[in-house]
Formats: C-alpha cells, sequence, structure tokens
C-alpha cells in the first residue's frame, strides 16, 4: 500500500457536521490482533472485514497490534488473516512499519515511523473498527485511548466494554436488570492465594458438573468442564494462566440447548434490534463449545440458524437481548447467549460486545438469516459510528 502524502489528504470535518466541504471518502481503520490470547480470532475477524468494506465508499487502512503491544501498518493480505490449520494460526507482522496516533496533528491523525526515515502522516482516520477480542481491545482499555483521543469508532463505548468483558461484573449488573442466569462462583487472585479452602467450598456449593472459566477471556480459550473436586485445582490453574480471575458457573444440565442472539443498534435511535434466534448443537468428541468446535473447520459443529423453537421461546430470548444490551449501555453491536434448560426455562449466559465476524460466527449468520446480508452490516455499523459524538454522552 502506498502512503499518502499529508497534503494529498485534507483533515475531514465532523463525519456528521451538516455542510462539510471534505470531498474524500471517510477513512476507515481496521484494527486488529492485540496482546491477549484471542489475538489470532481477531485476525481471521479482521480478514472477513476487509473483504467486505465498500471501496468505493470508504477508503481503509489496515492497522495490526503485534502481541508485543506494536502498532503497525499492516498489508490487508486477507489470506495470511485466516487460520489454515489448529498449528497455524495468523498473527500481525511486528516488522511492519511502526504507526502512532500523533498528540498535535488533530483527532485521528496517524504517524508512520520507518527505520531509517523521518515520520510521516498517514493522515487521518475518520472511524476505527476494532476487531479486537479479549483484554485490551475489548474490554474498554482501546475504548478509552479513542475517546482521549477524539476518534469515532465502531461497537459499546468505555464502560459496556469492560464490563461485557469481565464476566463477574457482567453477572452483577445482569443481576440488577432482573434477568435469569446460571448460580456462580468467583475465585479472585488473592483468595485462591490465601483462601483455597474457602473457594473450594463455594464451588462445591454449586454441584457438579462445573465450567471453570477466565474471568476477562474468550473464544473458550482456558476453560474446562469439571466433573468433580479432583479435577477442580487443575481446572483452576488452567484458567489461572490466561486470567488471574476466575469464574466458576454451575452446568446447565443435560438437555439443555445453546442458543444466541444478535443486536444492532438502531439507525433511526429507536430501541435496539435484534435478529432471528440461533442454535449451536456440539457434536462428535466435544463436551462443549471449545476453540476447535468454534474455528477447525473439520470439527463437528451444527449451527441452525434460524433455531428451530416455539415462537414465544424465540420472542423471550430476542427481548432478553434487547434488555441485556440496554443494561450495560452497549453500543453499535452485541450477541447475547442463552442456555434454554430442559425444563423450559431461557437463562442468560454472557454478552459479547465485540462478536467474532469469522466465516464461522454467529453473528452475521443471524443477521443474514435476517434480512442483512455482511457487506451491510458492516456497513451499518461504520454509519452508526460515524453518526455517534465521542466523549460523554
Amino acid at each position: 500500500m502506498s502512503d499518502p502524502s499529508p497534503a494529498a489528504v485534507p483533515a475531514p470535518a465532523p463525519a456528521d457536521e451538516p455542510g462539510s466541504s471534505s470531498v474524500r471518502k471517510p477513512r476507515v481503520a481496521v484494527l486488529f490482533g492485540g496482546r491477549s490470547s484471542e489475538h489470532a480470532i481477531s485476525c481471521v475477524t479482521a480478514g472477513s472485514v476487509l473483504e467486505s468494506i465498500d471501496r468505493e465508499k470508504y477508503e481503509v487502512v489496515p492497522i495490526g497490534i503485534a502481541k508485543d503491544g506494536r502498532w503497525v501498518l499492516e498489508s490487508g493480505d486477507t489470506d495470511r488473516l485466516a487460520i489454515s490449520g489448529p498449528d497455524k494460526l495468523p498473527e500481525v507482522d511486528s516488522s511492519l512499519p511502526v504507526l502512532s496516533i500523533a498528540q498535535d496533528g488533530g483527532a485521528g491523525a496517524m504517524v508512520v515511523h520507518e527505520p531509517g526515515d523521518v515520520p510521516h502522516a498517514l493522515g487521518h482516520v475518520d472511524v476505527v473498527f476494532p476487531v479486537l477480542h479479549g483484554p485490551f481491545g475489548e474490554d474498554g482499555t482501546i475504548q478509552g485511548l479513542f475517546e482521549i483521543a477524539d476518534v469515532r469508532y465502531v461497537g459499546s463505548g468505555v464502560l459496556a466494554s469492560s464490563v461485557g468483558m469481565d464476566k463477574h461484573y457482567m453477572k452483577v449488573v445482569f443481576e440488577a436488570a432482573g434477568l435469569p442466569q446460571l448460580p456462580y462462583a468467583v475465585v479472585t487472585d488473592r483468595q485462591w492465594r490465601t483462601d483455597p479452602a474457602g473457594c473450594r467450598a463455594a464451588v462445591e456449593a454449586l454441584g457438579y458438573p462445573v465450567f471453570v472459566k477466565p474471568c476477562r477471556g474468550g473464544s473458550s480459550i482456558g476453560i474446562s468442564k469439571v466433573a468433580s473436586a479432583a479435577e477442580l485445582d487443575d481446572a483452576i490453574e488452567e484458567a489461572r494462566r490466561w486470567d488471574p480471575k476466575v469464574v466458576v458457573e454451575a452446568s446447565s444440565g443435560d438437555g439443555a440447548r445453546e442458543i444466541e442472539c444478535g443486536v444492532l443498534e438502531s439507525l433511526e435511535d429507536a430501541g435496539p434490534d435484534t435478529s432471528v434466534v440461533a442454535e449451536i448443537t456440539v457434536e462428535g468428541d466435544h463436551d462443549f463449545y471449545d476453540f476447535a468446535a468454534k474455528y477447525l473447520p473439520e470439527e463437528n459443529t451444527r449451527l441452525d440458524v434460524p433455531a428451530e423453537l416455539e415462537d414465544t421461546v424465540a420472542q423471550e430470548v430476542r427481548r432478553l437481548s434487547a434488555v441485556a444490551f440496554e443494561a450495560l449501555s452497549c453500543e453499535g453491536l452485541a450477541r447475547v447467549d442463552f442456555f434454554l434448560l430442559a425444563d423450559g426455562r431461557v437463562v442468560l449466559n454472557e454478552i459479547n460486545t465485540m462478536p467474532g465476524f469469522t466465516p464461522t460466527s454467529m453473528f452475521p449468520r443471524m443477521w443474514a438469516a435476517t434480512g442483512v446480508p455482511y457487506p451491510e452490516l458492516v456497513d451499518r455499523l461504520l454509519q452508526l459510528a460515524l453518526r455517534r459524538r465521542t466523549g460523554l454522552r
């Protein structure tokens, strides 16, 4: 990609300012990678988004965050961003030119730093599409940086992103909103170091089996299904490899079904829109919807979009999804996950404020089945972000 000179790219007026004199297309920075365990999934998501943005309508700048935290100007080669096997996961190339947000060049000014060359301006970015998953990207940290830099971005703000990533406080907020959930216990770093017996007792009260998870993680990384007390310590230590805070959830029981629903902010500033409801059925050797079942195509996972549900159940899932979206003050988009228990009850599992856009991801599939195809979905999210002001709202 050739870098435009500063003179070739005039600083834009705000995208929502009437009568803007800017004649160029809005510039979109697709930001991906990151320092979390979901680095590879973010790369795959970015590949799908990059292929789907309308280049007649937007100018696109691919920006990667390497595993060491370095921001680089990526090539945008989508073939390199695909998963080609269990041991062939994509990642951002940290050897590429380093990128920074200028502190004195106005909102969204980007500067490229290449070895041996004088730093040069890449130009202004009108909106960032941060397809980052996990801590240091989906958890409010990058959203705070955008707010400080006065840059518009796709998705939820600082608070909703942070609470949505932390399963502990997410559950606290949902409980306050009256949303139905399964029992759970939280094991903090200090509690595990100072009172492991108390932690074990709290888990015992849930009854086995349980699911042990990193509190601030995703893509099923670090999750274990635990059938007995003898397996608990190892499962907690595995989760602690990814996050010192661990959440332990009661099982949804035999016969439970995994149900999901997509939520989109309305362009008309009405209430949030909800998609058709979908179902995930894990087959083969998987005890639950783990990383391999989610992302490796040869694994046995069936995705039913829409799910075969009674209308009253589907409507309840959609209603609860909108309530969850509003309870966290989400913006842009979210995917809300549920269990349909054997007794017919619907209980909320979690919310994802930046769901994956990989070819196997449920969020775009649900919206496609609702009548919003993938390119239109991406465009709608960009339009929502361009219309939204930064700062307090």
